[in-house]
């Protein structure tokens, strides 16, 4: 018999990606699958050929193999398809873990669940570097039985039904299946005498304490990744890992941009056009800035290497600071005065255009 088109057979475009292809054969399979339909020869025959079709779409070589040479691109090669290869493989695939009945075995070694944990700290923290104690709630192998679930002293049988494999064999027409051992669920083992502090589980809850050195310069957002620092893994499998997700507090006085950081202060209108020096509180102490003459409202002046550390490394960002200017208030009569004649020879020398500026000054005082 002819063999269909296997884009045809799985009813996808030719330019699927491969989770459609995959989402498409694990609808058939669940479908055609002979634990279904059990001595419905034809519902075994469309299995068989979605298994082929998804194998072979799956498989970068093979499918532009196929794509270019069609069925024939198969024959007589290491590419074409072989019922008599083990489908653990396959349905790990697609079906990963969530394998039902039918697929791999339960019973090997399985890695324990990556946590995640979000740590606070301030910025002088991040500036500074730090090392914390952070406590982890976590399933950890249990202290008493050492993971083995059985209680110390007391012999763990193989089990009887699938002798230790986990799995239980069927042969279900043109291929084996095999099943999860439901005497031992997929164990292998019988616990007769279970633990009594895991209750036969080998894993037990537990707060671990762990130490972590804090970076200087760490941004928002910056992650460790602790290896085995995660949960317990099972039949001996290794643990998941920590992986520590760093967030600062936002500052009263400081914000943040990479390794620059911002903060602003004020400045009397006499600093600002005659210069001055100020001092400017840093994370690393107080730090003197010299505001040049003319200075305007708004305008940012940079201290260099007074921001944040860069994250192993040994330069440092600047500190910029955005410039108030303050006006003053409640004059005295010579001060007014003084500022009158001020005002007076700027206009002269400026030009009328700018004494706009200097009768909205003065008006706003008169208005006090």
């Amino acid at each position: 018999m002819q063999k269909r088109d296997y884009y045809q057979v799985l009813d996808v475009n030719q330019d699927a990606d491969e989770e459609e292809i995959k989402k498409a054969y694990r609808k058939l399979a669940i479908k055609y699958h002979p634990d279904k339909n059990p001595g419905d020869q034809e519902a075994e025959e469309k299995f068989k050929e979605a298994t082929e079709a998804y194998d072979v779409l799956r498989t970068p070589e093979k499918r532009q193999r196929y794509d270019q040479y069609g069925h024939a691109g198969l024959e007589g090669t290491s590419s074409g398809f072989d019922f008599s290869f083990n489908l653990d493989d396959i349905f790990s695939d697609v079906f990963g873990d969530v394998l039902g009945g039918f697929g791999r075995s339960q019973s090997r070694p399985k890695q324990g669940r990556s946590l995640q944990y979000n740590l606070e700290i301030s910025l002088e923290d991040a500036y500074n570097g730090k090392e914390v104690t952070i406590e982890v709630p976590r399933v950890e192998s249990c202290p008493e039985c050492n993971g083995s679930g059985s209680e110390k002293g007391s012999i763990i049988d193989t089990c009887p039904q699938c002798h230790g494999r986990g799995q239980i064999s069927q042969s279900q027409g043109f291929f084996t299946m095999s099943r999860t051992c439901p005497r031992c669920r997929g164990e292998g083992q019988i616990i007769t005498n279970p633990c009594n502090n895991c209750n036969g589980q080998g894993r037990v809850r537990a707060q671990r304490e762990i130490k972590l050195k804090v970076d200087k310069g760490v941004d928002n957002g910056f992650e460790y990744r602790l290896r085995g620092e995660g949960e317990a893994g099972t039949l001996g499998g290794p643990s998941g890992d920590l992986l520590v997700v760093v967030h600062i507090s936002p500052h009263d006085h400081y914000s943040r941009d990479g390794s620059d950081l911002f903060t602003s202060t004020k400045v009397s209108f006499v600093q600002a056009t005659l210069g001055s020096t100020v001092e400017i509180n840093s994370l690393d102490g107080p730090e003197k800035l010299t505001i040049p003459p003319g200075t305007q409202y708004g305008d940012q002046l940079r201290i260099p290497n007074k921001g944040m550390p860069k994250i192993r490394g040994s330069s440092y960002g600047d500190l910029i600071v955005q410039i108030g200017i303050v006006t003053p208030k409640n004059l005295n009569d010579e001060q007014r005065k003084l500022l009158q004649q001020f005002a007076e020879l700027y206009d002269k020398d400026h030009g009328s255009e700018h004494g706009g500026f200097w009768d909205k000054l003065f008006r706003h005082h008169d208005d006090e």
